[in-house]
């Protein structure tokens, strides 16, 4: 059998160092490069009905993504913002500050990718999307950096915010209104005033109000029939002493 030459080891040698080398760069470069980003194709500012897709890669050799929290840009709300679709089980749920998808984990090394749809882009150059990604094992993942504080080296290093920037808003494009607003009606229903409690509810009522004023309640024909019995009962005396002077 012959012996190998000199140029064939060292092909050898090179090629057994090019394959270290190549493992090397991939186990150490991966975790670098990895980040979370946002796309739309062509979206423009004031765009309305807008599908965003979030893509957050997974770092991490051990534990699967198992939930993601978005933090809002100025001129966007929890209201603004409905899900579309993501990992198979995970769910949507506003904060405060913004919203959550979260469910069960995914695989060790598997992207977590979904879409939500916004109701209408804000007017504005680029919005930042800062992200926290967790993991099953309790490790998170801030994307919060904004560029200027990521001390990116273009690289992939850093932990740079997911970024979208948007082209200049179409001619004729305006802001929706926030909350619809109602229209005034011009006929209102029709309501029965109530008068206050103790106090007489129309002139007949104020009047007989005022006939039962002093008289502790008691009803008015009362004192007329007993004054009218009074006149009788003396027109009778007077009637019966004529009578008799009459006679005599």
């Amino acid at each position: 059998m012959p012996r190998p030459t000199l140029l064939t080891r060292r092909l050898s040698r090179t090629g057994a160092l090019t394959a270290v080398a190549f493992a090397v760069a991939v186990t150490f470069a991966g975790p670098a490069a990895a980040h979370t980003e946002v796309e739309a194709e062509g979206a423009r500012a004031l765009d309305q009905n807008v599908a965003l897709t979030f893509t957050a890669e997974s770092e991490s050799a051990s534990a699967g993504i198992s939930k993601l929290e978005v933090i809002l840009p100025e001129g966007l709300t929890p209201a603004d913002v409905t899900f579309k679709e993501g990992p198979k089980g995970w769910k949507f749920a506003p904060t405060s500050r913004g919203y959550t998808v979260s469910g069960a984990k995914l695989a060790v090394g598997e992207d977590a990718e979904y879409v939500v749809t916004v109701r209408q882009l804000p007017d504005a150059k680029s919005l930042v999307f800062k992200t926290l990604q967790s993991y099953s094992d309790g490790k998170v993942d801030r994307w919060i950096e904004l560029e200027e504080e990521s001390g990116g080296d273009g690289h992939g290093h850093g932990h740079p915010a997911p970024r979208l920037d948007l082209k200049a808003a179409a001619r004729g494009a305006k802001a929706v209104s926030p909350t619809p607003s109602e229209e005034p009606t011009t006929e209102g229903p029709a309501t029965t005033s109530t008068p206050p409690t103790g106090a007489p509810s129309s002139p007949s009522a104020q009047a007989a109000a005022d006939d039962t004023d002093g008289d502790d309640g008691m009803p008015v024909a009362l004192p007329i029939g007993i004054g009218a019995a009074v006149v009788v009962l003396g027109a009778g005396a007077w009637w019966l002493r004529s009578r008799r002077s009459g006679a005599s």
